[in-house]
């Protein structure tokens, strides 16, 4: 009981403005946060990670716009199945464009616009991009239900025979970004089609996703609940369920099969045979929404987020007005390294004042006199650790080495 106390006073919404992370205006609308520069540190070093992962993963990125003309969307079956959540459409030089929901029919686009051949697949393309959603108001709330979305998304175009493995490697690539972040699924779902008429007539096609999708769940050896409903409209995924604070259950990062959007775009490759031959799309997003990960994250960490995605990683906090210029070298060589540093000097008040002010950051550089003559620092950590002074130099490299392994321990790391 403890702990879910504890939890449910990580509010995101309340730890996201008291730490200066997001806000909102009601001049930029219900829905539609902005990013502080703490905020927009937290959500750099993200995307950053997620996009170091892909392209390890063998993903090539790309970007695309936000607005696509109707026709794209009824093409894709999202203006039939999904228009009661897209903006209205805007006139434009005679045409009718709409701001984006998804980002699929435009990497569909990206993909029909050159020839392919067997031998480029599996051909992994990935973007983090922006959409919206014309959300209700009454269910908006923080970073968690937004208009604005930056997804993490990313279509992989692979021959039938290559979609299980395909799809197996990007449940894979979610659960190692799940363990790098912290972030414990509460369960696996494998999301089929409901009663209504929200989803693409072809039963043949669901039955063939469904199959794989569930041959899928048995090779990664996850636990994994069927339900009926919750599919998108053109076809069957997989959802990894989170839970936050207060206990609300929703989708983090999804994996789908799709047959649907490759026939509707008439894509293709060219086999071995030399003749034409239909592609499979899989859809995955390692982190889902950045906003709904963010969130997530600040709730999970209590603001007190590990050194490689902290606002600020260093503090440098000199004694007295004499050890001042010292500090500022120091937070200029942090800048230099590629860490987030910041000077508390005197007139932020007495050192004890400055030290809690700093209790959320990982590393806290304490200057005194003797530091400042023989170019030493002796740190803080966030845990309560002191360690002994030590060269500028030697610091930084330890601290380096900590965010550069993206590890959630403070000290050691490498060493």
């Amino acid at each position: 009981m403890p702990d879910r106390m504890h939890d449910r006073m990580h509010d995101h919404r309340k730890l996201g403005r008291e730490l200066d992370l997001f806000d909102t205006d009601p001049l930029m609308g219900a829905g539609l946060p902005y990013w502080l520069p703490d905020g927009a540190a937290v959500r750099h070093a993200l995307e950053e990670y997620v996009r170091d992962a892909e392209r390890r993963a063998g993903y090539r990125h790309v970007y695309s716009p936000v607005l696509g003309k109707r026709e794209l969307y009824e093409i894709s079956g999202h203006w039939a199945h999904y228009s009661d959540d897209m903006f209205p459409p805007m006139d434009l030089g005679g045409e009718q464009v709409v701001l984006r929901p998804s980002l699929c029919p435009h990497h569909a686009l990206i993909y029909r616009s050159r020839a392919h051949s067997y031998r480029e697949l599996p051909l992994r393309m990935a973007e983090l991009g922006g959409m919206y959603r014309s959300e209700l108001s009454g269910v908006l709330g923080g970073l968690t239900r937004v208009r604005s979305i930056q997804l993490n998304d990313a279509h992989i175009f692979c021959t039938p025979d290559q979609a299980a493995d395909e799809a197996r490697a990007a449940l894979e690539l979610i659960r190692e970004a799940y363990a790098a972040l912290g972030i414990r699924p509460t369960r696996y779902r494998l999301s089929l089609p409901g009663a209504g008429g929200k989803y693409v007539a072809d039963p043949a096609m669901w039955r063939r996703a469904a199959d794989l999708l569930t041959e899928v769940l048995g090779a990664s050896g996850v636990p994994y609940e069927a339900a009926e409903g919750e599919a998108a409209f053109y076809g069957p995924k997989i959802d990894v369920q989170i839970t936050d604070g207060a206990g609300r259950e929703f989708t983090l990062s999804t994996v789908q099969i799709d047959f649907h959007q490759p026939e509707q775009f008439d894509l293709h490759y060219i086999g071995p045979d030399g003749a034409k031959h239909r592609p499979v799309m899989v859809h995955r997003s390692v982190v889902g929404s950045v906003e709904r990960a963010v969130a997530h994250l600040i709730e999970l960490h209590g603001g007190a987020f590990p050194a490689w995605l902290a606002p600020t990683q260093l503090v440098a906090v000199p004694l007295s007005e004499a050890e001042v210029p010292q500090a500022a070298a120091l937070v200029q060589r942090c800048v230099e390294q590629g860490l987030r540093a910041e000077l508390a000097g005197p007139e932020h008040g007495t050192l004890g004042a400055r030290i809690r002010a700093a209790r959320l950051v990982p590393y806290q550089a304490v200057i005194g006199a003797r530091e400042a003559a023989d170019d030493l620092v002796a740190l803080r950590l966030r845990d309560g650790r002191r360690l002994d002074a030590m060269r500028v130099a030697e610091a930084l490299a330890g601290i380096g080495a900590v965010v550069a392994a993206r590890s959630d321990e403070l000290w050691g790391v490498g060493a």
